[in-house]
């Protein structure tokens, strides 16, 4: 059994600025959940402000009858994940997935909170539904396994992201929103983190019975192949990518004992189409 140490700093409330849960109950994060779906708020809403200004955020509320279709082929496949009853927090976070226009940005990327961003770049490269569903699978073990908030903490105050989480703190707020998005340098996961987010998205993809549980493995081979002929792929500025990553998919696959069979590619080929990818 994993020992548990109890810092001062479980014990203490920040002036009552917002509640702190117990560290022993928030997987090392100093935060409470209530806190990280705040912060994923002010982020997410940082995000589409951004995008929108740009003209590259596919809005949810369009009324063009493509952007609808993508987003119900879209949701279809990240509803297979939610459901595989895998999700710690699948009805704790909102769970919201939105689309960047941008065919040349490789990237996908989650906020604290589960609120998920794809490009159409990253779309455009895939053609296999085990795949693209398992580059989600990995986003949404980031902020299930609130990666994103763990990363953010080492990066900046308590203090500076309560004050964010609470719309007091825009600059500060706007610099984690490029950050997540990867405008600004990424987030850099540490390789644990990425290790726990390949090997949770094998995890995810086996409890939907479904996709191929080592789906994720595929879209790194594809990345690995691309980055040896002289490119690097948006996605790996953001997320390291260990020699032995396609191995380690593989191989939590073979010990799960779960499905490798691919998926029909029938959603995915229609977000494609109705996004004309």
């Amino acid at each position: 059994m994993r020992k548990r140490f109890f810092t001062p700093v479980c014990l203490l409330s920040l002036a009552g600025l917002l509640s702190l849960g117990s560290c022993d109950s928030n997987d090392g994060v100093l935060f409470s959940i209530q806190d990280d779906i705040k912060l994923g708020q002010q982020v997410s809403e940082e995000v589409d402000s951004t995008y929108r200004a740009q003209g590259l955020l596919l809005e949810r509320s369009s009324s063009n009858a493509n952007v609808q279709k993508a987003y119900q082929n879209l949701d279809r496949i990240i509803s297979r994940i939610l459901n595989s009853g895998q999700v710690k927090y699948k009805q704790e976070f909102p769970w919201t997935v939105k689309i960047i226009k941008d065919d040349n940005t490789l990237n996908a990327f989650a906020t604290p909170g589960g609120h998920i961003y794809v490009f159409t770049g990253l779309i455009k490269y895939l053609q296999d539904e085990d795949h693209f569903a398992g580059v989600l699978a990995h986003e949404i073990a980031h902020a299930d396994k609130r990666h994103s908030i763990k990363q953010l903490q080492r990066d900046y105050s308590i203090s500076l992201l309560l004050s964010v989480a609470l719309g007091n703190n825009p600059g500060t707020l706007r610099q984690i929103a490029a950050q997540l998005s990867g405008s600004l340098a990424g987030l850099k996961f540490s390789r644990d983190a990425e290790t726990e987010a390949d090997e949770t998205s094998v995890k995810y993809l086996g409890g939907t019975s479904y996709y191929a549980c080592d789906g994720a493995a595929g879209f790194f081979i594809k990345l690995e192949e691309e980055s040896q002929q002289g490119a690097t792929p948006e996605f790996l500025s953001t997320h390291p990518n260990p020699d032995n990553r396609i191995a380690n998919i593989q191989q939590e696959a073979q010990q799960r004992g779960c499905s490798t069979s691919s998926a029909p590619d029938t959603d995915f080929q229609q977000l494609k189409t109705a996004l004309n990818l």
